[in-house]
């Protein structure tokens, strides 16, 4: 399903789907790491009880969206979070395993969502009514509650993987690019979480080959 990316000044949550109907948000974290998987989120508020001080999780720090993880989870109507793993971003290309990590947490609420708000300009083939929304994260707030989920659950995992492989810092840059840990990649080489078809893993791996 295609659509055209909503406009931040026409956008109007309540505008656009009839009045009870269960709106997911769903919003991704980690495109662009070098390790790790790509988590994904969809979560339906309950209108009857509204979480404060929902934003684009980037915009929070971590000690405040740890608080608001378990609210959340207690207040919506519906969570689920999606995965998509290193072999699948390897295989498919990080667009589609990051499509297939939301089709796969949008899948798994119940009771089911009737639509869904998605973060971005672009849509994952989805099961039921989708708009894209730029910048979502920022002023819908069932996206926003998506986005905070799916980064404290792939923050988590990623202190778990720095505890597996430790030197690389990953509870740190949770996987991502950093001066560290492109000093470590090079150091000690790529781990299995390490994705393959990323560039600076790629030229680790090739150099390894040909020492």
């Amino acid at each position: 399903m295609t659509t055209k990316p909503i406009e931040p000044t026409l956008f109007d949550e309540a505008g656009l789907f009839a009045p009870g109907l269960r709106i997911a948000g769903v919003d991704e974290v980690g495109r662009g790491p070098l390790a790790g998987p790509v988590c994904a989120a969809a979560v339906v508020l309950d209108p009857a009880r509204p979480i404060e001080g929902l934003a684009d999780s980037k915009k929070l720090s971590k000690k405040r969206r740890e608080a608001l993880e378990p609210v959340i989870k207690a207040q919506a109507s519906a969570w689920s979070i999606g995965w998509a793993s290193v072999e699948e971003i390897d295989r498919l290309n990080i667009l589609q395993a990051t499509f297939l990590a939301m089709r796969r947490a949008v899948a798994g609420l119940r009771p089911p969502a009737d639509r869904a708000l998605v973060d971005g300009n672009r849509l994952p083939p989805l099961p039921i009514p989708a708009e894209a929304v730029v910048k979502g994260d920022d002023k819908v707030p069932a996206i926003s509650a998506a986005s905070i989920l799916a980064k404290t659950a792939r923050d988590r995992l990623m202190a778990e993987y720095d505890r597996t492989y430790p030197g690389y810092g990953f509870a740190v840059h949770a996987g991502y690019g950093t001066k560290a840990h492109l000093a470590a990649l090079e150091r000690l080489g790529a781990t299995p979480i390490h994705r393959r078809s990323f560039a600076p893993v790629r030229r680790v791996l090739n150099e390894g080959e040909n020492r």
